[in-house]
């Protein structure tokens, strides 16, 4: 699973989710939910780049 990159420079991983906001480990960027949004800055997903 990919890999995205906030402009904040925080990066969601898949293998790690985002548990602190009820995101499972294992659910890939296009799974999630499209309120979510980055836990450092509050960007919204759409803010998001795959990272290369």
């Amino acid at each position: 699973m990919d890999k995205y990159v906030c402009p904040c420079s925080y990066v969601y991983d898949p293998a790690e989710g985002d548990p602190d906001n009820g995101i499972d480990p294992g659910t890939a960027f296009e799974d999630l939910p499209e309120d979510w949004v980055c836990p450092v800055c509050g960007a919204e997903k759409d803010a998001f780049e795959k990272e290369a």
